[in-house]
């Protein structure tokens, strides 16, 4: 079995902070973490260390940001056959600021607005394939070659490339965020029926399945004709970075291990969670026994 993530690389910077600094004041901070990063790198990076054969298929620069994302695909073994180094573009970078008291984060991402993968030719044939919105061309064309492939969308932001893929996947794994902005339904995390109005509204134009993330509260879907919010497990955060990311990882190996979309949904919900206990998104990812326990526990 072969799995293609294909999109954004990025390699990130975090300072973690107890607290949202004060515009114009100088601020000490006394520690700093760098991993790799990018939405389709991270989960290509899960799938690979929890075992399945990964590929990824994306752009990255010829320094050192870029060799030490290259290093840190391999290893885990993220096959970078298709990884494009580019002397004509810098890697994307992404400087984040993690508020550790309650656990957000905030981004600023470097990425030249020009950046794309080269034509490829793929020689491989793929069994699942993930998409997260960048390189629509190359998306389209994996598509195209790959006719009997699972394909799964992480549609975290609305752009017009992920509008247009959303419609031709398997499965859209979107945030409220997308579904708000494409339904045009203003979702209420305290009202189940805002949440079913979108949903609802996203089917209408959407040919596959839709998962909307609900970030702690879980995720929602229909499953047998119910409407089901599946929870996720309380954890006291200190950085979100890259959950969203682990958590389509764990749907993807959650689907290609066979599970029924309620697990999947569950153990990606777990993954997810448990990654917001550390600091940096690729760093957090959790080990997959630490995963299967919690959930055998749960259930």
């Amino acid at each position: 079995m072969k799995i293609m993530c294909l999109g954004q690389s990025a390699y990130d910077i975090t300072l973690p902070l107890d607290h949202y600094p004060v515009e114009n004041k100088k601020v000490r901070v006394e520690g700093k973490v760098e991993c790799g990063g990018g939405s389709a790198s991270n989960c290509a990076y899960l799938l690979s260390k929890w075992g399945y054969d990964t590929y990824f298929a994306g752009v990255v620069g010829n320094d050192y940001y870029g060799n030490q994302i290259i290093k840190e695909y391999e290893k885990v073994g993220v096959n970078t056959k298709y990884l494009e180094v580019s002397d004509e573009y810098n890697t994307t970078s992404s400087y984040i600021i993690a508020n550790t008291d309650i656990g957000s984060r905030t981004i600023l991402t470097n990425r030249d607005k020009n950046i794309k993968m080269k034509p490829i030719d793929f020689e491989d044939k793929f069994d699942y394939i993930l998409f997260d919105g960048y390189e629509k061309e190359i998306a389209l064309e994996l598509i195209k070659k790959n006719p009997d492939a699972i394909t799964i969308l992480d549609a975290g932001s609305m752009k017009e490339a992920t509008v247009e893929l959303a419609h031709l996947v398997d499965y859209v794994v979107c945030s409220h965020d997308f579904a708000e902005e494409l339904s045009k339904v203003k979702i209420d995390y305290n009202n189940f029926d805002t949440i079913v109005a979108a949903y609802q509204e996203l089917k209408k134009e959407l040919k596959g399945n839709v998962i909307i993330t609900l970030e702690s509260f879980g995720c929602f879907t229909c499953i047998d004709g119910l409407y089901k919010i599946i929870p996720s497990i309380k954890v006291k955060a200190v950085d979100s970075t890259g959950a969203g990311d682990i958590f389509h990882g764990a749907f993807v190996y959650s689907l290609a291990s066979g599970f029924d979309l309620e697990k999947a949904l569950m153990f990606s919900n777990i993954t997810g969670a448990l990654s917001v206990l550390k600091i940096g998104s690729r760093l957090s990812i959790p080990e997959l026994g630490d995963v299967e326990k919690k959930y055998n526990d749960i259930i």
